[in-house]
């Protein structure tokens, strides 16, 4: 059994999700990525049971990444970082409900990535 942590990575722009997973192995993550869709977010971190999720706001399909997360809160404490484009007051109003570690806008750097996790000591 491996001590490495795993990180969930629900993105649906593909080219940001292999970036973030590029991010998040040289942190040491075991990465489980490629996740565009909120039901598919909730299943999977039921299934896997992630140390850290990685969530996009603006999802595929009819739920976003803060209705994923309010899901996910009614069986998991997971800490999760936004990563998203949406800057705008309403979505962080709405993202605070589900206690995040940190909310971050696109475009992201590596450093400022590692930075919020050390912040919430994930890392």
């Amino acid at each position: 059994m491996s001590d490495t942590k795993k990180v969930l990575i629900v993105e649906d722009d593909l080219i940001l999700n292999l970036l973030y997973e590029s991010y998040m192995e040289k942190l040491g993550f075991e990465t489980k990525g490629e996740l565009v869709y909120g039901k598919t977010a909730i299943e999977t971190a039921k299934s896997i049971s992630p140390d850290l999720i990685l969530m996009d706001i603006s999802l595929e399909g009819d739920m976003d990444g803060i209705e994923a997360m309010m899901e996910i809160r009614k069986f998991s404490k997971v800490p999760v970082i936004y990563i998203t484009g949406n800057s705008d007051k309403a979505h962080q109003i709405r993202a605070k409900e589900t206690g995040y570690t940190d909310y971050l806008i696109k475009p992201i750097e590596f450093s400022e990535l590692k930075e919020s996790l050390e912040k919430a000591k994930i890392i």
